[in-house]
């Protein structure tokens, strides 16, 4: 299971995964380091299910694990918890290769909440000290904390060795160019460093779970397709705060709110049943949010902060030229409505609440 820093990733798997004291590593504490040096002595006796948690702070434990595995194949003997990508702690690894799911853990949906707390979630973000917090005076300074912690601690853990105060200047514009498609040419002028360098700065803040790379989708119609991503911060509230916004007010009336609004939105689909996620963009303006596989169907879907959706030239050329099945609205009204031939509105609520059902028949 992985996910960013204080997804509620450990206390959902002790709370799930009942487990002794004998079975749980914490890697962040020196005694289970201390424990697990010989690791093939500490976890071959061990009964039941066993709990590793950080496991990024140990990545010799994977062919370690590997051989365990293949020895007892029984399901669900090890969960390890890690703060970053499979690919980066190493559970992606083809030694791993069908010995493994993975599930991702980003902190509180729109149906975990429930649909009257939306703006709440939206404005907060799903990270549950943030959500939970009393008010959003204290939610803020959660996530202040949050972000100063991750940023001088967190990411040297990963192995990342970036000033904290480059890579904070660094993120704070990613924010301003949430929803963009990446220039990395623009951002290493603005900071004093090579497009190369800039590009691991990106890389970095992506394997730690903290932006997405939404990677374009490549058909062969157009030369003057765009091909470079789009860039999220991925939590709606670290968001607002490297905004520099606190309320619901100070969002309404900020410059990236649409574009808030539309992260927001793209990460709750994401966490549905969605497979192979992509956006389309031509340089003459045709777009779609976001392209996706539905029960094998490719579906598109457009996010609009807006209770009166209406078809677009875009959607109707992306029916044609990416031969997907329909175009859904995700709107933020309640209603679902057809408006064109395969171009659908669906309420945000109704989507998100249904698991994604709404995407598809």
């Amino acid at each position: 299971m992985t996910g960013p820093r204080q997804a509620g990733k450990s206390t959902l798997a002790r709370s799930v995964v009942s487990v002794p004291r004998s079975n749980l590593f914490d890697l962040e504490d020196p005694r289970d380091l201390a424990r697990l040096s010989e690791p093939t002595l500490a976890l071959a006796p061990v009964a039941g299910t066993v709990v590793i948690d950080e496991a990024q702070r140990l990545p010799g434990i994977f062919p370690v694990l590997r051989v365990l595995v293949d020895e007892d194949r029984r399901p669900g003997r090890f969960l390890v918890l890690g703060s970053a990508s499979p690919e980066l702690i190493g559970l992606a690894s083809e030694s791993l290769a069908g010995r493994v799911t993975l599930i991702e853990l980003a902190g509180f949906r729109l149906a975990d909440v429930g649909s009257g707390k939306r703006e709440e979630l939206w404005l907060r973000g799903g990270l549950p000290p943030s959500f939970l917090a009393g008010d959003d005076v204290d939610s803020a300074r959660w996530r202040d904390d949050y972000i100063a912690t991750f940023l001088e601690r967190d990411l040297a853990n990963l192995g990342f060795t970036i000033p904290s105060t480059t890579m904070r200047r660094f993120w704070t514009m990613i924010a301003h160019y949430h929803g963009q498609t990446w220039n990395g040419a623009e951002l290493a002028r603005a900071i004093g460093v090579s497009e190369p360098t800039v590009r691991r700065y990106l890389d970095s803040l992506t394997d730690a779970l903290v932006v997405r790379q939404l990677q374009p989708w490549f058909a062969n119609i157009s030369k003057r397709q765009v091909r470079s991503p789009k860039v999220y911060v991925r939590d709606s509230g670290v968001l607002h705060r490297l905004l520099g916004v606190a309320t619901a007010y100070e969002l309404s009336g900020h410059p990236k709110v649409g574009a808030s609004w539309e992260g927001f939105v793209v990460e709750q689909i994401l966490r549905l049943d969605v497979a192979s996620p992509w956006f389309w963009a031509t340089h003459a303006g045709a777009e779609i949010d976001l392209v996706v596989e539905v029960n094998g169907s490719r579906v598109g879907i457009e996010i609009k902060r807006t209770d009166q959706p209406r078809a677009t030239p875009s959607m109707r050329r992306a029916l044609e030229a990416l031969e997907i099945e329909r175009v859904v609205i995700v709107h933020a009204g309640s209603e679902r409505f057809p408006l064109a031939d395969r171009i659908f509105a669906v309420g945000i609520d109704d989507l998100l609440i249904s698991g994604g059902s709404l995407l598809v028949g």
